[in-house]
């Protein structure tokens, strides 16, 4: 991935984390790593376990943002996800894997932000 991927991908997640916080989640963990891969947050809310993937995207030129969870994918977030519990059994209950996609057309407009709630299972 080249830097300026990387940028927005950081930009994304750190917009995401603001945005989740502001609705009452608890940012648990930022790029969590697993032996299937990272989990870009993990939060929480109220007693459910919440994987958030982020995708963010310029512009629409490929599809929105949320198109690029292929199945591949979406096998990749749920065995994270998984692995992430069994590390972790204090995050005992419920749990789901939601996606956070993250528009921005122009610098000077706020960016569009879709919460997909549980968007995998």
């Amino acid at each position: 991935m080249n830097r300026s991927r990387q940028s927005l991908g950081r930009w994304g997640e750190n917009l995401a984390a603001v945005y989740l916080a502001s609705r009452a989640y608890i940012i648990v963990e930022k790029n969590a790593r697993t032996p299937y891969g990272e989990i870009d947050l993990v939060t929480r809310q109220g007693e459910v376990t919440v994987f958030i993937e982020v995708k963010t995207r310029r512009n629409c030129a490929y599809g929105h943002p949320e198109t690029a969870i292929t199945l591949k994918k979406k096998d990749h977030l749920m065995n994270s996800a998984l692995a992430y519990l069994q590390d972790h059994p204090e995050l005992d209950g419920d749990w789901r894997i939601d996606i956070l996609s993250i528009l921005q057309q122009s610098s000077q407009d706020e960016p569009e932000i879709t919460h997909f709630e549980n968007a995998i299972s």
